[in-house]
């Protein structure tokens, strides 16, 4: 019998195989491939999980941004309202600040043309009676006055005792 090449790769390939099977590689090789797919299944598992945590987190953080942007609009919307109330109300402040002003001009002004008024008259007053005086002392000579006190005697006398 002739052994040539072939025949001695045969027994070593076989001799090969027998070995591996009584070491039991092919159920340790099935074992951690099964234990690689357990692992896969489960990080498979978790992920989706977490997809799905991720989504309803996602979801809700929209729905909490939809809320802060809802308020935050609220919020500009009563901050542009009482900007808008307090530019009125400062306005209403200033408009009666001036009318105010403008009562005290007025008020001013006319006690300014009654005080003038009196002056004038006071001052017109004096003109007249000194301009009488003036008449008076220049035509009225010593027995006319004397006839003129004379005169308003007789008239208290009547008054009086009458």
């Amino acid at each position: 019998m002739t052994f040539d090449a072939t025949f001695v790769a045969l027994i070593a390939f076989s001799l090969f195989f027998a070995l591996l099977i009584y070491l039991k590689v092919p159920t340790m090789i099935l074992k951690a491939l099964d234990t690689r797919a357990q692992e896969i299944a489960k990080e498979l598992h978790d992920a989706r999980r977490m997809r799905e945590d991720a989504e309803k987190l996602l979801k809700e953080y929209e729905g909490k941004r939809a809320i802060a942007e809802a308020e935050a609009k609220a919020i500009v919307d009563a901050a542009k309202q009482q900007a808008a109330a307090v530019a009125e109300e400062t306005r209403a402040s200033m408009m009666a600040a001036m009318a105010r002003r403008e009562r005290q001009a007025e008020e001013r002004i006319e006690a300014a043309g009654a005080k003038a008024s009196d002056e004038v008259r006071t001052a017109a007053a004096e003109a007249a009676v000194a301009a009488a005086e003036k008449l008076l002392r220049s035509r009225l000579d010593a027995p006319a006055q004397a006839a003129l006190v004379n005169e308003g005697v007789a008239e208290l006398a009547k008054l009086k005792f009458g």
